[in-house]
């Protein structure tokens, strides 16, 4: 009995040596964006895209576990593999949409977080600069593994959050499986596939785990690591689709008018479909996913731009200034309901921000030089380009 427990124990150890880079770029995936993206589903559709959601976990999987596995292969990050096997110029083109599309997606995290607090009473010209300052102690100046720590401790929160509104609202007779070829029906479902592999989440799944495995890599193979890292995507990719869900189905039967970054409007809504405490509830999820994804975005995007332009040291804390000092200021002076319309196109916009990072990532996995044995095989190809394909071809339809 004492030798199972001493190795199921040594297992559960093995199994966390590298748990981590993989688990929050699906946690950073539910950002605010995301839960506004799955909130105007539910209030539209009701639980008609819960069959969708949940299928979106595949091409998820199947895109960032190539991210994951070229961090193990390479031990450098997306950005600086690029530059060092093509150009600068190929690699500053690569990163240059994730960094314009991250300047306002920031905008949107600040705000989200802004809401869920000024539902709890704190107005939001304290909110976003306490938040700012917050982000900023834990991506400045510390090691990666530090700031793992306390992202890891802050995700089980969006399901604690979002679960309870859920719980509250409880679960309706609505029917799960609906499909249309009505503009609005396309546009939401191309909405919600932007929101499933966003292009910061290449750059810093790669860089994440490259520094990740080179602490481990003296008492673990690639292989070993490789294995664990997959295990650890297909379960962040179903969880966060979980995290969609749970969005969708709480706010289905809401005011389909409703302002989800309004926070009058939002509790009003949340209150009548589900009950007085489903507010707060959401709030503790929405500020948690907000707050999350600001981090690992400002990691993955300033890791993505400096390795692209070959920039090192502390230069790389500019990257984080440049990019978050304007959407923090914007929330601060732009009234947050003027966001709301565009966050769904937002959404959309990210499919094709996605398109070149996406496309050369696909191609390094074949490169054997860069890959060695870790390299896709044929079926690995077919299955990346295939989900590529799928994610891609909604963002077109969305223009349609």
């Amino acid at each position: 009995m004492r030798r199972k427990s001493i190795t199921s124990w040594r297992n559960l150890t093995n199994y966390l040596a590298m748990f981590g880079p993989a688990w929050l770029v699906m946690m950073a995936d539910m950002d605010a964006s995301s839960t506004i993206g799955a909130a105007e589903t539910g209030a539209v559709l009701k639980y008609s895209l819960v069959w969708f959601l949940l299928l979106l976990a595949i091409p998820l999987y199947f895109i960032q576990e190539v991210s994951g596995r070229i961090g193990i292969a390479t031990g450098k990050g997306l950005g600086e593999i690029i530059r060092e096997r093509y150009s600068t110029k190929i690699s500053t083109l690569m990163a240059l949409p994730m960094a314009l599309t991250d300047v306002l997606t920031y905008a949107v995290e600040y705000a989200g977080a802004a809401v869920g607090l000024a539902i709890f009473g704190v107005p939001t010209i304290l909110s976003v600069p306490l938040i700012f300052v917050l982000h900023l102690l834990i991506v400045l100046g510390r090691k990666y593994e530090q700031a793992e720590k306390v992202l890891l401790i802050i995700s089980p929160l969006l399901f604690i959050g979002f679960s309870l509104v859920l719980v509250e609202s409880g679960i309706k007779p609505y029917p799960v499986f609906f499909f249309s070829l009505s503009p609005t029906f396309v546009f939401l479902l191309a909405a919600n596939v932007g929101a499933v592999v966003m292009p910061f989440m290449l750059f810093f799944q790669t860089s994440a785990t490259a520094i990740k495995f080179s602490i481990k890599k003296e008492v673990m193979s690639k292989r070993k690591a490789l294995s664990k890292v997959r295990m650890e995507t297909a379960l962040g990719a179903f969880a966060t689709e979980i995290l969609m869900v749970l969005v969708e189905m709480s706010m289905a039967g809401a005011d389909p008018s409703t302002d989800f970054l309004s926070p009058m409007s939002l509790s009003h809504s949340l209150s009548s479909v589900a009950g007085p405490l489903s507010p707060a509830f959401f709030s503790i999820g929405l500020v948690a996913a907000a707050f999350l994804a600001l981090v690992v975005i400002s990691l993955g995007s300033a890791w993505g731009v400096a390795e692209a332009l070959g920039i090192k040291g502390n230069k790389v804390n500019l990257i984080y200034l440049i990019e978050s000092v304007p959407a923090a200021l914007a929330i601060s002076l732009v009234p947050m309901e003027e966001l709301t319309n565009a966050v769904l196109n937002l959404l959309v916009a990210l499919v094709f921000a996605l398109i070149g990072p996406g496309i050369i990532q696909g191609i390094i996995s074949r490169d054997k030089k860069i890959m060695g044995d870790l390299k896709n095989s044929r079926k690995e190809s077919i299955l990346y380009w295939s989900s590529l394909a799928f994610v891609l071809i909604f963002g077109i339809l969305a223009l349609f």
